[in-house]
C-alpha cells in the first residue's frame, strides 16, 4: 500500500509536467525556463524511483493516477522540491500550462502531498505556503484572465483554505479570500461567479468554524472535509472511475466541466430541490443563492484595504492566530461594505454595488452562524461597533433595495446575538432609521416594506421584545422605542398611511397583514414570557375544537395551553431567543445587571421618565413651568448648575426654546446662561470654532437683547479660557467680534437678504473694536469671512423635525416625483444624522439589562393596548379579508390572555367588549350582515371563555350575553322562526342573501355548539372567584332574557346545569356560587309567567334533591341557603299553582332526605309557616300532613338533629292553629304543640348542646332549654289565644296552662317572668279587638278564664313565684277591676281572693302589705265618686279622668234595647254602666276583704245565727250547751280566714278603706236630690237608686274586724286603740241609724245593730260599761222606733244587762267611779 501510495504521487506529478511539456506553447522562447525546469523535475524524479526501485531502468514513467493520502512514512519523493516548474507555469500566459499546473497543485495540496510547511528559501522568514499561494492568486490578471484558469484559480485558493494539511494564516488568508471576491466581481462568466461566491462562502465557514473549534480544543467538524471532497477536487472522483483504462479518457475541459457541474448545483440545489450534498452545505449554498440572483460587481481597488490594518496591536488582543485571521477578514468586509456607491442611481452591473452587495451578504452569513468566541470577544465587538455598525447605518438608508434589505437582515442577526454590547447602536437603528422610515410620509412603499419585514422577524422573539421594553423605555435617557414601534405598527395595521404610500391596493392590504403580523407577534410573545403565570382551567382537556377552524398561529397558541406544552416549554423558555443565553453566558458584563431586572424598580423608573418626558413637554411649551414641574418632582435640582446641566445634556429638549430661556432678563435666567456657558471648554480654539461649538447647542434668540446678554458671556468665558492670547486684548473685543460673525452668518445665508456684506465691508466694519492701537489683522478678519461663507454656523441636525408628518390634507396632491425627491432628501438627512451618531457611540459601553422577570410584560401591556385594540378593531371592521380578520382575532386572544394573567380589568373588558361587538350578536347589531370574520370572532369568543375563563372577571358578562344571542341566531340559522324575533325580522330568514344564510346557519354548526356546551361543562374546573363571576353574568343575562317581550329560558337551563356540574365543589366555593344563584332563583320563581316560575321551581327541586343526598354536619348552614330561595318564593309569589308546587316539593323532600336534612329544617318549617296562612285548602293540608308527620314520627326518631329548628315548628304550628278557615286544622295544631312540649321535656339537654349559631351565643347553657325549647311554644300559644277565635283561643289557652302546670316544676326564676309578661299580654287592652262586643266577649271569656288559670299556677308555684310576680299579678288584678266588663271585674276580685285565701298562709309582712295596697288601690280606683255630682247637661264633660284612655265600654243589657236615645244620652248610658260596675266592684271587694280575713261564708253564717240567737231569746229557747257549741264553731272558721296572719295597723288600713266606703255610701243614700236625678235619667233602671248594700256590709265588716281585734288577746297592746275605733265606729252608726226617715233603710240596717249589740252582750263587764257609757242615750233614743222584734230582744237584753253591770238599784255610784 506504501508503495502504490508513493508510486500514484510520483507519477501524478510526472503526468502534470508531462502534460505542460507536451503543450504546444511550451516551444516558445519566452517558455524556455519552463521547460528546462520540467526536464529537469523529470529526470530527477525518474532517478529518485530507480534507486527506490519502483521501476526498472529504462522504463516510462508510469501515467498519472488519482493520487491516494497522503502517507509520511512511505513518501520517497518530497513534493515540495518540485515546486518550481509549476511556479513558472503558473507565471506562463498560456492558460492551458496555468490550469494545468493549478490542477496539479490543487491535487497535491488536497491529499497532503505539499504542505509548504518548510521555509521559503527565496524569502527568508517566510513559509513555501505562502509563496504557493502567491503564486496561485498570481494568475489572476484581472478581467481578461482566461475563465478555466479563473476556475482552477478558485478551487485552488478554496483546497489551501479549507484543506486540513496546510496552513495559512493573516496577509496570506486576506489575499486567498481576496482573489476569489475580485474574480466574482471581475468575472464575466456567471458559472465563475457563482462559483466564486460560493468559495467566499465556504472559505468563511471554515475560518470562523475553526476560530470557534479552537477554544474547545475540538477538531474541524467532517462536515468541513465533505466540502472539501464536495468542491475542491470533484473531478477526482471522475478519475476514479476511469483509473483502470490505459488511455486518458479525461482531458482538463472535461475536469472542468464536472468541476462547474458540481458548483452550479450545490450553488443552485434549493430551488431544485435536490439532497446531493451534505445538509449543511446544500443550505448555506442556497442562501449564497438566494441572496445572489440580483447583479453584482465589485472594483479591484475595493480589495485593497484588506491588509491595510494587519499591526500587531491587534495581535496582542487575540489568544489564538486563528482569532485574528477571522477579525480580519470581517474587518475587511466590513470596510468593504463602507465603500460609498457612486452619485445618482447605481447601475446594478456596477462593481461598487456588487462589491457592496457581496460584502454584505457575506458579513450577514458570518453574523448568522457566529459562535460563542465571536459573539463575546472584545476585538469582534469593537470591529461590529467601529466598523459594521457605522456602515449599516450608512447602508440601512440606501435607496438600493437590496443593499437596503441586507442591511436590515444584518441588523436582526445583530439584535439576536449580539445586543448585550450594542445597546447604543440598537436604538440609533430603531430611532433613527426604523421608525423614522415607517413614519415618513414619502417614504416608498419598498423600504417600509422591507423595514416592517424585517420588524416581523424581531418581534417573533421573545427575549428581544421584551429586552427593547426593558432597556429602552425604563432607560431614563433612552428612546421609547417599543411604544414608538408599537403605535407605528398600529397606524399601519389600520392602514393609516395608505395615501402616504402611492401603493396599489394590493400592496396596502399587504402592508396592513404585516403591520397586523408584526403587532400579533410582539403580543405572542408577551403570551410566551408569562406563561408561567397562566394557570389553564382545562389542563387534561384537549384543545378547543374550534381551533381546527383557525389559522395555524391559533392552533399554535391553543396548543401552548396544554399542560404538555407549558411543561415542555418551560425547561426552553430563555434558550430558544435566538442565541441571546449563549452571549449572556459568555459576556461577563451582562451578568451585573441582573439586578436592574426588579420589575418594580423599573416601573417606579418608567413612572419617572414619563413624568420627565412631560416636564420636557411642558418646558418645550413654557420653560419655567417645566423647570418648575421638574424641581418639584425632584427630577431636576434646583441649582443653577443642575439646570444648565440639564439644558446641555438632555437631547429632548426644544433648541430654539433653551435659547429664549437663556436669553431672559430675569435673574434666574441669567445664572443659569452663566452657569450654561461655562460649562463650555475653549481652550486653545479661535473665536469662530468656539461660537460654533456653542451655537450648535441651541438657537439664537430673535431679539438683539437676548443675543447681547449671551454674546457678553460668551467673550467673558472665552477671554477666560484663553489668557495668553494675544490677539484680543479684552472680552470686549471678543464680543464685538462674536456679534459681527453672527451679523455676517445671517447676511451670508438669509434669503432673505438680497445684498450680501462683502468682505471688503465685513473688514471695514470690524475697524476699531481692538482695545489696542493695532486693529485685528485683515487676513484674520478675511479667514473669518472666508469659513463663515463656506460653512454658515448653525445647530446640530434635529432629525424629529425633519421628518415630521405632513399636513394630511395636502398629501394627495404631492406628485410621485415630488414625493421620490422629498425621500431621497430625507434619506440623505436620516442616513448623515445616523451614521454622526453611530459614530459618537462607537466607544461608548452602555449596560444591558437582559430581561428575565414575568412581570415586565404588564407595564408593557398597560402602556400599548389602546394601539393593539385600535388596529385589531380597525382591521375587524373594516376588511373582510379573512387573513386579516384571522390576525386581529389572533392578537385580540392573545391581548385577553395577557390582561387576564395580570388581573388588568379594564384593558380585559376593553378588549372582551370588543371582540363581542364584532360577533354582531349584540342586540343593537344587525345579523343579516354577518360574515365570516364575524362567525371566526364568535368561535375566538367561545375559545376565550373556555381558555382564559379563570381570569375573565367582569367580562363574563359580554361573553354570556353573545352566547345568549347565539342562541338565537342558531334558531334563524337552522330556519326556525322564532316568537321572539319582533316585526320585520320575523321573516329575516327568507330575505336573508344565501352567503349570510350560510354564514348564519354556520353557527349551528358541530364544532360552535360542542364549544358552547364545553364552557357550561368546563366550568366546574373554574376557581373559586371565577366561576362566581361565571354565576354572576349568567344569572344577569338570564335577567334579562326574562324580562324580554317574549321571554327566554336558555341561560336558566345552563344556570341549572352549572349548578348540577359545579355542585361538588368544596362547600365554601359552593355557598358563594349559590348566594348569587339563590337570589337569581328567588327572582325568577316569582317571575309573572307560570311556565318560567314552574320551571325554576322544578329546577330548584331537582337541585335540592340531589343537594340533600350529600348530608349535612351540625353547625353548618349550607342547606338553609340553598333551600332559602323556596321560602323567598313561597313569600312571594300569589300564584296558587306556584305556591302549591312549593309545599310538593318540600313534602317530597322531608318524605325522601328527611334523614339527611340538617340546618334545612328551618326553611322548611318557615315554608310550611307561610303556607299555613294560605286560603288554599290542598296547600294547608299538604302542609300540615307534612308538619304533622315530621313531630309525629320524625320527632321521635331523630328529635336531637332537629332541635336547631324546635322555634320554627312551633311558630309553624301556631300559623297553622291561627288558620280561622280550617278550624279542624287548627286544633290538632295545638295538640301538636302538647306534643311539642313533651319532646322538650324529655330531652333538655339537646337544646344546651345544640347551640344555636345566630343568636344563641349569649346564652348561658343552662337557660338554652327555655330560650329555644319552652318559650318559643308558650308564646306561640299566648299567639293563638291572642289571635284566633273564641273555640280556638280557649283550647290554646288550655293548653298553654296544662303546659305550663304539668312542666312548670323545672322552670327557673327568669324563665317565669319572660312567661308572665308573655301571659299578662292576653290582658293587654292595646292588643284587644277594637270592637265592643268581641272585646266584651274577650274579656268575658279569655280574659275571665286566664285570670282564673294564673290564679291556679301562682298557687301551685307560689313558692316561686311569689316574691318574683305577686306585684304585677296584683297591678293585672287591678287593671280588671278596672274594665267596664262586669264579668271581669267580678272575677279580678274573686281571683283576688282565691290567692289570698289560698297562699295567704305563706306571705310575710311586706307581701302583706303589698296585698292591703292593692286593696286600697282598688277601692279608691272603683270608688263611684261621680253619683255624687252626675249632670244631665254636663254628661259628655263629666267622664272621669280614669275612664278616657278606654276607647270602648260594656253595653248593659239593660239598654241593649234602646239604641235610638239622643247622643248624650247614650254617653250618659255608658257613663252608668261603668259606675254601674264600680259599685258592683265595690260590693264584691267588700265582700272579698270579709272573705279574706274571715273566710268565705263565716260573716254570712255570724248573720244568720245572730237573728236566730236573737229570736230565740225572743221567745226564751237560749242555753248554755249551745253557747258553748256555737264558740267552738266560731273558732273553727276562724281560723280558717287570714285574720291571724294580718297585722294590726295593715287591719287598720282596710278597716279605713271600708269605712271611707260605708261613709260614701251613707253620702248618697243621703242624698235624695242626687238620687232623684239618676233615677229620672235612667240609672238603675226603674228603681230608686241607693247603696244601701255597700253602705251595711262595708260597716258590718269593719265592726267585725274590730270585734275581733277587740276580743284578741294576741293584740292585747293594741286594745285601747282599737277600743277608741271601735267607740267611734259604732256611735257614728248609731247616730246614723237613729237619723235615717225610710223604714226600709232602717230595716236594711236590722242586721248591723244585731252585730253590735250582740257583741257588746259579749263583752266584759267593765267593756260592756265603757261602751254602754258611750252609746246609752242612743240606745235610748232607739226605743222610740218601731223596731224588729228580734232587734228589741236584744236591746231589751242590753238595757237588762246595764242594771247589775252599773248597780243601778245600790252602788250606782261606785259604779260610776268604776
Amino acid at each position: 500500500m506504501q508503495n502504490n501510495s508513493t508510486k500514484t504521487k510520483e507519477m501524478f506529478i510526472v503526468r502534470a509536467l508531462e502534460k505542460i511539456l507536451a503543450d504546444k506553447d511550451i516551444r516558445r522562447s519566452h517558455h524556455s525556463q519552463l521547460k528546462k525546469s520540467c526536464d529537469t523535475a523529470l529526470e530527477q524524479i525518474k532517478a529518485e524511483l530507480i534507486n527506490a526501485g519502483q521501476i526498472a531502468e529504462g522504463n516510462e514513467l508510469p501515467c498519472a493516477a488519482l493520487p491516494l493520502p497522503k502517507n509520511d512514512a512511505a513518501s520517497i519523493i518530497n513534493a515540495e522540491t518540485y515546486f518550481l516548474p509549476f511556479e513558472l507555469a503558473c507565471k506562463s500566459r498560456s492558460p492551458r500550462i496555468v490550469v494545468t499546473a493549478l490542477d496539479c497543485l490543487q491535487k497535491l495540496i488536497a491529499y497532503g502531498h505539499l504542505t509548504g510547511a518548510i521555509q521559503d528559501s527565496a524569502n527568508p522568514g517566510h513559509l513555501l505556503i505562502d509563496r504557493i499561494v502567491i503564486t496561485i492568486y498570481g494568475c489572476f490578471n484581472g478581467p481578461q484572465t482566461d475563465e478555466g484558469v479563473q476556475l482552477q484559480i478558485i478551487k485552488a485558493l478554496l483546497t489551501v483554505v479549507t484543506s486540513q494539511h496546510v496552513e495559512i494564516h493573516e496577509f496570506t488568508l486576506l489575499q486567498a479570500v481576496r482573489t476569489c471576491y475580485d474574480i466574482y466581481l471581475s468575472s464575466r462568466n456567471l458559472v465563475n461567479q457563482t462559483t466564486a461566491r460560493a468559495t467566499l462562502t465556504q472559505m468563511l465557514n471554515v475560518i470562523f468554524a475553526r476560530m470557534e473549534n479552537q477554544v474547545y480544543e475540538v477538531p474541524p467538524t467532517p462536515s468541513t472535509t465533505t466540502l472539501n471532497d464536495c468542491i475542491a477536487s470533484p473531478e477526482g472522483n471522475g478519475e476514479e472511475l476511469t483509473s483502470e483504462a490505459t488511455e486518458i479518457s479525461d482531458s482538463d475541459e472535461a475536469i472542468a466541466s464536472e468541476l462547474l457541474a458540481e458548483i452550479i448545483t450545490a450553488a443552485f440545489n434549493e430551488a431544485m430541490k435536490e439532497q446531493s450534498l451534505e445538509p449543511d452545505v446544500a443550505e448555506m449554498e442556497a442562501s449564497v443563492n438566494g441572496n445572489g440572483s440580483a447583479d453584482s460587481s465589485h472594483s479591484d481597488h475595493d480589495s485593497v484595504e484588506l491588509h491595510s490594518e494587519n499591526d500587531a496591536i491587534v495581535t496582542a488582543k487575540f489568544t489564538h492566530i486563528l482569532q485574528k485571521d477571522a477579525f480580519l477578514v470581517f474587518r475587511a468586509l466590513c470596510k468593504l461594505s463602507m465603500k460609498p456607491l457612486p452619485e445618482g442611481q447605481p447601475d446594478p452591473k456596477s462593481h461598487e454595488l456588487r462589491s457592496k452587495v457581496l460584502s454584505l451578504h457575506l458579513l450577514l452569513l458570518i453574523l448568522q452562524n457566529a459562535g460563542p468566541v465571536f459573539r463575546s470577544n472584545e476585538m469582534f465587538i469593537m470591529a461590529i461597533k467601529q466598523y459594521l455598525c457605522v456602515a449599516l447605518s450608512n447602508n440601512g438608508v440606501s435607496l438600493v433595495a437590496e443593499v437596503f434589505e441586507l442591511s436590515l437582515s444584518i441588523f436582526v442577526a445583530l439584535l439576536s446575538n449580539f445586543k448585550v454590547h450594542l445597546k447604543r447602536q440598537i436604538e440609533v437603528f430603531f430611532k433613527e432609521i426604523f421608525l423614522n422610515i415607517l413614519e415618513a410620509s414619502s417614504s416608498s412603499f419598498e423600504h417600509k416594506w422591507m423595514v416592517i419585514q424585517a420588524l416581523t422577524r424581531i418581534c417573533a422573539d421573545a427575549q428581544s421584545v421584551v429586552d427593547i421594553y426593558v432597556n429602552y423605555d425604563c432607560d431614563f435617557s433612552a428612546a421609547n422605542l417599543f411604544e414608538r414601534l408599537v403605535n407605528d405598527l398600529s397606524k399601519i395595521a389600520q392602514g393609516r398611511q395608505a395615501l402616504e404610500l402611492g401603493a396599489n391596493p394590493m400592496q396596502e392590504k399587504s402592508m396592513r397583514k404585516r403591520g397586523l403580523e408584526c403587532l400579533v407577534s410582539i403580543l405572542k410573545c408577551m403570551v410566551e414570557w408569562s406563561k408561567d403565570l397562566y394557570v389553564n382551567p382545562n389542563m387534561p382537556t384537549p384543545a378547543l375544537q374550534v381551533q381546527s377552524l383557525q389559522s395555524p398561529t391559533t392552533q399554535e397558541l391553543q396548543a401552548g395551553d396544554n399542560a404538555d406544552a407549558i411543561s415542555a416549554q418551560n425547561s426552553s423558555l430563555r434558550s430558544t431567543h435566538g442565541g441571546s443565553s449563549h452571549s449572556l453566558n459568555s459576556y461577563g458584563s451582562a451578568k451585573n445587571q441582573e439586578l436592574l431586572d426588579l420589575p418594580e424598580a423599573l416601573e417606579e423608573r418608567k413612572m419617572r421618565k414619563e413624568v420627565m418626558e412631560t416636564g420636557i413637554e411642558l418646558f418645550n411649551r413654557k420653560p419655567q413651568k417645566g423647570v418648575q414641574f421638574l424641581q418639584e418632582k425632584q427630577l431636576l435640582g434646583s441649582s443653577c448648575q443642575d439646570i444648565a446641566r440639564w439644558l446641555h445634556d438632555d437631547e429632548r429638549l426644544d433648541k430654539t426654546v433653551i435659547g429664549n430661556y437663556l436669553g431672559e432678563n430675569d435673574d434666574h435666567s441669567k445664572e443659569v446662561m452663566c452657569a450654561y456657558i461655562d460649562a463650555f471648554d475653549f481652550r486653545q480654539m479661535e473665536v469662530v470654532a468656539a461660537l460654533r461649538i456653542l451655537l450648535e447647542e441651541f438657537r439664537l434668540p430673535g431679539e438683539a437683547q437676548k443675543i447681547d446678554r449671551l454674546m457678553e458671556k460668551f467673550a467673558s468665558r472665552y477671554c477666560e479660557c484663553n489668557p495668553q492670547n494675544q490677539l484680543f486684548q479684552s472680552a470686549d473685543t471678543v464680543y464685538v467680534l462674536a456679534f459681527s460673525i453672527i451679523m455676517l452668518t445671517t447676511d451670508l445665508h438669509s434669503p432673505q437678504v438680497k445684498h450680501k456684506m462683502t468682505k471688503e465691508q465685513y473688514i471695514k466694519m470690524n475697524r476699531g473694536i481692538s482695545d489696542s492701537k493695532d486693529d485685528l489683522p485683515e487676513e484674520y478678519l478675511s479667514s473669518i469671512y472666508d469659513e463663515i461663507a463656506e460653512h454658515e454656523i448653525k445647530m446640530k441636525n434635529n432629525t424629529t423635525m425633519l421628518i415630521a408628518p405632513k399636513p394630511a390634507g395636502k398629501q394627495p396632491f404631492i406628485t410621485e416625483k415630488r414625493r421620490k425627491l422629498l425621500w431621497n432628501m430625507e434619506m440623505e438627512v436620516i442616513s448623515l444624522t445616523a451614521t454622526n451618531l453611530m459614530q459618537s457611540v462607537s466607544h461608548v459601553k452602555s449596560p444591558f439589562t437582559s430581561a428575565k422577570h414575568l412581570e415586565h410584560v404588564r407595564p408593557m401591556f398597560k402602556m400599548a393596548w389602546t394601539p393593539f385594540l385600535a388596529a385589531f378593531s380597525v382591521g375587524l371592521q373594516v376588511c373582510d379579508d379573512p387573513e386579516i380578520a384571522t390576525l386581529c382575532l389572533d392578537g385580540i386572544r392573545c391581548a385577553i390572555r395577557i390582561a387576564c394573567i395580570f388581573h388588568m380589568s379594564l384593558e380585559r373588558d376593553a378588549y372582551v367588549q370588543a371582540l363581542a361587538r364584532f360577533t354582531l350578536l349584540n342586540a343593537n347589531s344587525p345579523i343579516n350582515e354577518m360574515k365570516a370574520k364575524n362567525i371566526d370572532t364568535i368561535k375566538t369568543l367561545i375559545m376565550v371563555a373556555h381558555t382564559d375563563g379563570n381570569y375573565l372577571g367582569s367580562s363574563w358578562l359580554d361573553i354570556v350575553k353573545c352566547i345568549s344571542q347565539l342562541e338565537l341566531a342558531q334558531l334563524i340559522g337552522t330556519g326556525v322562526r322564532p316568537q321572539f324575533l319582533s316585526g320585520s325580522q320575523t321573516t329575516l330568514k327568507d330575505t336573508l342573501n344565501p352567503s349570510v344564510k350560510e354564514h348564519i346557519g354556520e353557527t349551528s354548526s358541530q364544532s360552535v355548539v360542542v364549544a358552547v356546551d364545553r364552557i357550561f361543562t368546563g366550568s366546574m374546573r373554574l376557581d373559586g372567584d371565577a366561576i362566581v363571576d361565571f354565576v354572576k353574568a349568567l344569572c344577569q343575562v338570564s335577567v334579562d332574557e326574562l324580562q324580554q317581550t317574549q321571554p327566554r329560558m336558555f341561560s336558566l337551563q345552563k344556570i341549572v346545569e352549572i349548578s348540577y356540574y359545579n355542585m361538588e365543589r368544596i362547600r365554601l366555593q359552593w355557598s358563594r356560587i349559590w348566594q348569587v344563584l339563590g337570589e337569581h332563583f328567588n327572582t325568577v320563581g316569582c317571575n309573572s309567567n307560570e311556565e318560567i316560575a314552574f320551571f325554576a321551581l322544578d329546577s330548584l327541586r331537582q337541585l335540592s334533591m340531589k343537594f340533600m343526598e350529600k348530608g349535612e354536619f351540625s353547625n353548618f348552614r349550607f342547606q338553609k341557603d340553598f333551600l332559602r330561595p323556596f321560602e323567598h318564593i313561597m313569600k312571594k309569589n300569589n300564584s296558587p299553582a306556584i305556591r302549591d308546587m312549593v309545599v310538593r316539593c318540600i313534602a317530597q323532600m322531608v318524605n325522601s332526605q328527611a334523614h339527611n336534612i340538617r340546618s334545612g329544617w328551618k326553611n322548611i318549617f318557615s315554608i310550611f309557616h307561610l303556607a299555613a296562612g294560605d286560603h288554599e285548602e290542598p296547600i294547608v293540608e299538604l302542609a300540615f300532613q307534612t308538619t304533622g308527620k315530621i313531630i309525629g314520627e320524625l320527632y321521635r326518631r331523630q328529635f336531637a338533629v332537629m332541635v336547631d329548628s324546635f322555634q320554627d315548628a312551633v311558630k309553624c304550628l301556631s300559623e297553622f292553629a291561627c288558620n280561622a278557615r280550617f278550624p279542624d286544622t287548627s286544633m290538632e295544631a295545638i295538640r301538636l304543640v302538647r306534643n311539642c312540649a313533651q319532646c322538650v321535656h324529655d330531652a333538655p339537654q339537646l337544646f344546651a348542646e345544640h347551640a344555636g349559631m345566630e343568636n344563641d351565643a349569649s346564652v348561658a347553657e343552662e337557660d338554652r332549654v327555655w330560650v329555644r325549647g319552652w318559650f318559643p311554644m308558650l308564646f306561640s300559644l299566648s299567639c293563638v289565644v291572642n289571635r284566633c277565635k273564641l273555640d280556638v283561643r280557649t283550647r290554646g289557652l288550655t293548653v298553654l296552662f296544662e303546659i305550663v302546670k304539668t312542666h312548670g316544676d323545672s322552670f327557673k326564676p327568669n324563665w317565669w317572668k319572660d312567661l308572665f309578661n308573655v301571659i299578662f299580654r292576653i290582658f293587654d287592652n292595646m292588643k284587644l279587638p277594637e270592637h265592643v262586643t268581641e272585646k266584651s266577649e274577650w274579656m268575658t271569656t279569655t280574659c275571665n278564664h286566664a285570670l282564673y288559670a294564673i290564679i291556679d299556677v301562682f298557687t301551685q308555684y307560689f313558692d316561686v313565684l311569689g316574691h318574683l310576680l305577686l306585684e304585677e299579678l296584683f297591678a293585672q288584678l287591678h287593671w280588671c277591676v278596672q274594665q267596664n266588663n262586669e264579668q271581669l271585674a267580678r272575677s279580678g276580685t274573686n281571683c283576688l281572693e282565691n290567692l289570698v285565701i289560698s297562699n295567704g298562709f305563706k306571705f310575710n309582712e311586706v307581701t302583706w302589705d303589698k296585698t292591703c295596697q292593692c286593696i286600697l288601690d282598688i277601692f279608691n280606683a272603683t270608688l263611684p265618686k261621680e253619683l255624687l255630682t252626675w249632670r244631665p247637661n254636663k254628661g259628655t264633660e263629666q267622664q272621669p279622668q280614669q275612664q278616657l284612655p278606654r276607647r270602648a265600654s260594656s253595653t248593659p243589657h239593660s239598654t241593649s234595647s234602646a239604641p235610638q236615645e239622643p247622643t248624650f244620652m247614650a254617653l250618659a248610658h255608658n257613663q252608668f254602666e261603668a259606675l254601674h260596675i264600680k259599685c258592683v266592684v265595690q260590693l264584691e271587694l267588700i265582700q272579698t276583704m270579709d272573705n279574706i280575713v274571715f273566710f268565705p261564708a263565716t260573716s254570712r253564717k255570724e248573720d244568720a245565727e245572730t237573728l236566730a240567737q236573737a229570736a230565740a231569746d225572743m221567745s226564751g229557747c237560749r242555753g248554755g250547751s249551745g253557747q258553748s257549741q256555737q264558740l267552738q264553731l266560731d273558732c273553727q272558721r276562724e281560723e280558717q280566714g287570714m285574720y291571724g296572719y294580718l297585722r294590726t295597723r295593715q287591719l287598720f288600713t282596710l278597716a279605713e278603706c271600708l269605712m271611707q266606703s260605708h261613709r260614701f255610701a251613707k253620702c248618697f243614700n243621703a242624698d235624695q236630690d242626687q238620687r232623684n236625678l239618676l233615677w229620672r235619667a235612667g240609672f238603675k233602671g226603674s228603681v230608686k237608686p241607693n247603696l244601701l248594700k255597700q253602705e251595711t256590709a262595708s260597716l258590718a265588716c269593719v265592726l267585725r274586724i274590730f270585734f275581733k281585734m277587740y276580743g284578741d288577746e294576741n293584740r292585747r297592746s293594741d286594745w285601747p286603740g282599737i277600743e277608741q275605733e271601735l267607740v267611734q265606729v259604732c256611735k257614728e252608726a248609731l247616730a246614723y241609724y237613729l237619723s235615717l226617715q225610710s223604714e226600709a233603710h232602717r230595716e236594711a240596717w236590722t242586721s248591723l245593730l244585731l252585730l253590735i249589740l250582740t257583741r257588746l252582750l259579749k263583752m266584759t263587764d267593765a267593756r260592756f260599761a265603757t261602751h254602754v257609757s258611750n252609746y246609752y242615750s242612743l240606745l235610748c233614743e232607739m226605743m222610740c222606733f218601731d223596731l224588729k222584734p228580734e232587734l228589741r230582744s236584744v236591746l231589751r237584753r242590753v238595757f237588762m244587762r246595764i242594771g247589775p253591770v252599773f248597780n243601778i238599784m245600790n252602788v250606782n255610784i261606785n259604779l260610776n267611779v268604776k
